[in-house]
């Protein structure tokens, strides 16, 4: 069993903490206990990511986002019986607790998902003209572009690899050429790589008619221009869990009003709120699709991602949102590509970063 003492923490402790404790632990669970070890819920994932959309904060309570009455095991519970209800239920986890309720384990499948390579295909969009990065990407295509040392692409394919994803499509068109020669088949980074060719222009999803056959699991679309530590399985286990049809990353946007904002009825004032913060989701770049959406891409026409949304919500299909509160950016402007080298280092913890001015 794993050391359930690694993901617990108290009724006591906030959102953010939870996040720490998922991505300190890896065990994927965090457990809620009082001061005597009882269990009193468990947060995952999912769970932290619903809260958010129900627009919970970072710093409120655990109990805000955790499941109070999780499925759990005694300790005389043979583990097929455990493999069994983690099946039935589609869990990764279960705590095993003792008459009293108090936790004294937990059986977990994490470690060993991690050493399996994930069936879900990525569809990479690596195509774009880079506009808004001219004069730097007249001679290099965007994906080229190094933050840290190495081509931004080339670190979204590493993290893919890592997390078991080795089937990977890269949709290309502007100097198609520089890319296929720098990546080839895929096999340093250890894993496949098969290329979209596209004739003109196709937007953020119009390429996905190229893919030589419809995939049978949900799979991933992301742009190459991203550079994130997401766990992408993450994102599968969500899509899955919500039974969406498409899912799309989505981050956390703020804006200031630099006033105060008044509020009146008539000619009467009924309130001030100085400099309020406005906050949106914003589409992230990231998605996961389960196959059957492809029939709405048309072929080798132009079409983006938003369409294909609209048009899914549209005919009554479901449509998730899966917050990204994980480290993200895109580096399709200049000043955001000086922020990922700045950052890059802390981020990643490699000590090839570059620093400062790219040009």
């Amino acid at each position: 069993m794993a050391d359930w003492k690694k993901a617990a923490l108290p009724e006591s402790a906030t959102i953010r903490e939870a996040i720490a404790s998922l991505d300190r632990s890896a065990l994927q669970i965090v457990l809620v206990v009082d001061g005597e070890t009882h269990l009193k819920g468990t947060i995952t994932d999912g769970d932290i990511r619903r809260a958010l959309l129900r627009g919970e904060g970072m710093e409120a309570p655990v109990t805000k986002a955790m499941k109070e009455n999780p499925i759990t095991a005694g300790p005389e519970i043979d583990r097929a019986t455990v493999l069994k209800w983690m099946k039935q239920f589609n869990i990764a986890q279960v705590p095993v607790v003792d008459d009293g309720g108090h936790i004294v384990g937990l059986e977990t499948l994490s470690q060993l998902m991690r050493q399996q390579d994930s069936g879900n295909w990525v569809v990479i969009m690596a195509g774009g003209l880079g506009t808004r990065l001219r004069p730097l990407t007249e001679d290099l295509p965007k994906p080229l572009i190094p933050v840290g040392g190495k081509p931004v692409l080339e670190g979204i394919i590493e993290r893919l690899a890592e997390q078991g994803f080795k089937r990977l499509f890269l949709s290309v068109n502007y100097q198609s050429e520089k890319v296929e020669d720098y990546f080839k088949d895929g096999s340093k980074w250890g894993v496949e790589i098969t290329y979209l060719e596209e004739n003109k222009r196709l937007g953020t999803a119009g390429a996905l008619h190229l893919l030589p056959e419809r995939p049978v699991e949900p799979f991933l679309v992301m742009n190459a221009d991203l550079m994130t530590d997401i766990d992408f399985r993450r994102l599968v286990d969500f899509h899955k869990e919500q039974e969406a049809d498409a899912t799309m990353g989505v981050r956390d946007y703020r804006l200031q009003v630099p006033y105060g904002v008044i509020d009146t009825r008539g000619h009467r004032i009924t309130g001030i709120v100085e400099k309020p913060v406005q906050s949106y989701f914003v589409n992230g770049g990231i998605y996961a699709l389960s196959p059957s959406v492809l029939s709405y891409v048309p072929e080798d026409e132009m079409y983006d991602m938003p369409e294909l949304f609209e048009a899914l919500i549209k005919d009554g299909g479901l449509a998730a949102a899966f917050p990204i509160h994980e480290y993200w950016i895109d580096i399709g402007r200049f000043e955001d590509l000086d922020k990922a080298q700045e950052e890059y280092g802390a981020v990643f913890g490699k000590d090839g970063a570059m620093k400062g001015k790219v040009l």
